[in-house]
């Protein structure tokens, strides 16, 4: 019975998605395993290591359906591993002994990593996929909003204006740089293993490395320089990676549950009937794909964590640290597939109040501008003087509940330098965007 929030029957399909699931399976894993082991036989009988009707033989049987589960779990659980258990099946399945061939001069740890490298390989496509839905999404809302104002806010107060589009931009210029990280980190990551027991292939003497760069082609990766069995950056790398991108899709989902707030209200989730509703205040509209969001990032950090502590492995065949990554990757993956697909169906779909916007510039009755005024008065008054005199105001203005531009009118000696129809265009958002929409054409440009 599931039990889980990756496999619960409810939850699955929200904190991750079956594509992803599918990767990290059971039978995807084993099918893995034997992948290898007939690109092994493949690779040895072309180099007249081992027989090609033993090649032929295994080959024929190397397929995840001819496995029986039921006895790879009793065997694993009695032997400890379950590359053993799939070989000795696989021996059984082939005629004439010639299943004895298979697995030659290899260990358990060359199929596993190599196995996990593999699944890496399909997961990372599927993230990749999903980076490039959220970036197609990212750039629709920054070229749509390019110009539409809205309060900048810092420390969660009103800082000065920028826009909309300028917002999306600078997220999607983050996206963008993780597909250019997901490119350089594929020819580090993607790189078998097969050293044999202690990573030398002392196993099969002068033709180790032959038979390694044959296996390595077959699978499609990399080869290695040398053995890594216990030196596992290569997986952390991967693990960081995904940290870095969930870590964005977890401040996109930040800024949009506090911009659905009821006193703001300038973006709202995706919305079909239901969604976000309370089961007692029939008037709330709750973020929903950005508190999933916020959980499975903060999940996937915790996760990285564990991934990072299975660097310090001991010898050259590890102790204990290995089995870290068998539980830490396959929940990362999934996880940041959960929060990659929240976020794609957010960003694709997100509602925006262009009005709201536009009303939540003037709830300070101009405060938002005193800097724009401070600059704007500042080449006539001195930057300082212009700073105290705009500040005296500002806080005249928290106290009477007066508009800005009113006091500013009235002060005799702002009005020596600047009449109203001056002082208005400096308390106009729209006047002090700075280059925001070069910023955000720069960002549309620059997208691969």
């Amino acid at each position: 019975m599931p039990s889980t929030i990756l496999d619960s029957a409810v939850f699955r399909d929200i904190f991750t998605t079956e594509p992803m699931r599918n990767v990290f399976s059971d039978e995807n894993r084993v099918q893995k395993y034997l992948d290898f082991e007939a690109a092994l036989a493949r690779a040895q009988a072309k180099l007249g290591i081992i027989p090609n009707d033993a090649a032929a033989e295994i080959v024929r049987h190397c397929s995840a359906d001819k496995i029986d589960m039921a006895k790879l779990k009793e065997a694993t659980e009695r032997i400890g591993y379950p590359v053993l258990p799939v070989v000795q099946q696989l021996v059984k399945l082939c005629k004439d002994g010639l299943g004895e061939w298979s697995h030659w001069g290899a260990t358990t740890q060359d199929i596993t990593d190599t196995a996990t490298v593999m699944q890496i390989r399909e997961a990372l496509a599927l993230v990749e996929k999903d980076i490039d839905g959220i970036c197609d999404g990212l750039a629709a809302l920054a070229r749509k909003y390019r110009d539409t104002p809205m309060a900048g806010r810092s420390n969660l107060q009103q800082a000065v204006p920028i826009t909309f589009g300028y917002k999306m931009a600078t997220m999607l210029a983050a996206f963008e740089r993780h597909k250019q990280r997901l490119k350089e980190i594929k020819p580090r990551v993607l790189v078998g293993e097969f050293g044999g027991a202690a990573g030398t292939l002392s196993s099969l003497g002068k033709d180790g490395l032959k038979v390694q760069d044959e296996l390595m082609k077959e699978l499609k990766l990399g080869q290695p320089e040398i053995s890594w069995h216990t030196v596992r950056d290569r997986i952390a790398e991967v693990g960081c990676f995904l940290g870095l991108v969930t870590g964005s899709c977890g401040k996109i989902a930040f800024d949009v549950k506090l911009l659905m707030q009821t006193e703001v209200e300038e973006v709202y989730e995706p919305f079909h009937a239901g969604r976000g509703s309370s089961s007692t205040m029939p008037q709330k509209r709750n973020p929903i794909s950005s508190v999933y969001i916020t959980a499975q990032t903060a999940m996937v950090r915790q996760l990285v964590a564990a991934l990072l502590d299975a660097q310090v492995e001991d010898h050259e065949r590890s102790t204990g640290p290995w089995e870290i990554e068998w539980i830490a990757l396959p929940e990362i993956f999934m996880l940041s597939a959960g929060a990659l697909a929240q976020t794609r169906f957010l960003v694709e779909g997100l509602q925006v109040n262009e009005k709201k916007m536009r009303e939540n510039l003037d709830i300070t009755n101009g405060l938002i501008m005193s800097e724009a005024v401070m600059m704007g008065l500042g080449a006539d008054l001195g930057r300082n003087k212009a700073h105290d005199l705009v500040y005296d105001i500002c806080r005249e203005v928290v106290k009477t509940g007066r508009p800005l531009i009113d006091l500013l009118a009235e002060n005799k000696e702002i009005s020596k330098h600047a009449d109203r129809k001056k002082l208005e265009r400096l308390v106009d958002p729209a006047n002090y965007l700075g280059v925001a929409g070069e910023m955000v054409d720069r960002v549309l440009r620059m997208r691969k």
